[in-house]
C-alpha cells in the first residue's frame, strides 16, 4: 500500500520539483502540496495524507506551527521536516510541535522514501547530524552533576530489568545500526533482534528508536563517538 505524502514548501521551484521526484518513488503517491501551513492545514482536513513533507519557513504560518496544528486535529497524519535550517533551535522546536522526522534539503531521494517509510511504520527518522546535536543536548540536560561523560561501561543491575544482551542491542541501535545490520554483529537472526528490541521497549516504556536512543544516552548505556582528527 502506497504512502500518501502532502508536500508543503513556500518555493515553487522545490515544491514541483519534490512533486516530481516523489511520484518517481515506488510506494509513495503525492496526493497534493501547499505553499504555506494555513493551506497545508485545509489540505490534511481534506485530503488525510498518510505524511506530510514540511517545510519550516514559511508566510502565513510556518512548519512549526502547523506541524503543532496537524498533530493536534489529524493525529494519524505524520510529520517529516525537509528544511534548508538545521539549527537547534529549528530542530527541537519542530521536535516538540510532533515532527517525527526531520530531514535537511541535501537529502536524496533514498533518504526521503526511508523517512517516510519509517514515520508510516511507527517510527522516526532524523538526519545523522541532527540526530547527535539532539543527543548531546540530551546528555548534557540530564547528566548527575560531576559526571563528564556517560559510564557505557556500567556496573551493577542494568536499568529496567534489562538483560545484558538487550542493553548490547540498545548500544547499537544508539549507534544507528539497522536490525540487520545489528544481527551481523551479534550473530544472530532478525527476528532474535526484533524480539530484544520488543522486550526493551516494553521494559524501558520506549516509543521508538529516537526516543531508545535518547534512553541510552540518559542511562549512561551509550555515549557520542570522539570525532575524527
Amino acid at each position: 500500500m502506497n504512502a500518501r505524502v502532502l508536500v508543503v514548501d513556500d518555493q515553487a521551484v522545490v515544491r514541483e520539483g519534490l512533486v516530481l521526484l516523489l511520484g518517481l518513488l515506488p510506494d509513495i503517491e503525492v496526493v497534493g502540496s501547499a505553499p504555506d501551513g494555513r493551506e497545508a492545514l485545509r489540505l490534511v482536513a481534506e485530503l488525510r495524507p498518510d505524511v506530510v513533507l514540511m517545510d519550516l519557513r514559511m508566510p502565513r504560518m510556518d512548519g512549526v506551527e502547523a506541524t503543532r496544528e496537524i498533530r493536534a486535529a489529524f493525529p494519524a497524519t505524520q510529520v517529516v521536516v525537509l528544511t534548508t535550517y538545521s539549527d537547534d533551535e529549528s530542530v527541537f522546536a519542530a521536535l516538540r510541535a510532533g515532527a517525527r522526522g526531520f530531514l535537511t534539503k541535501s537529502a536524496d531521494a533514498e533518504e526521503i522514501a526511508r523517512a517516510v517509510a519509517a514515520v508510516v511504520n511507527g517510527d522516526a527518522q532524523l538526519d545523522p547530524g541532527v540526530q547527535l546535536r539532539l543527543l548531546s543536548a540530551v546528555v548534557e540536560d540530564r547528566r548527575p552533576p560531576g559526571r563528564t561523560r556517560p559510564d557505557v561501561q556500567r556496573q551493577g543491575p542494568l536499568p529496567d530489568g534489562l538483560t545484558p544482551r538487550e542493553a548490547e542491542v540498545l548500544r547499537l541501535i544508539a549507534r544507528g545500526l539497522s536490525n540487520a545490520e545489528i544481527a551481523a554483529v551479534l550473530f544472530v537472526g532478525e527476528a532474535t533482534v526484533k524480539t530484544h528490541i520488543n522486550n526493551l521497549f516494553a521494559k524501558a516504556h520506549l516509543r521508538d528508536r529516537v526516543h531508545a536512543v535518547t534512553y541510552a544516552y540518559r542511562v549512561g548505556l551509550a555515549e557520542p563517538e570522539a570525532p575524527d582528527a
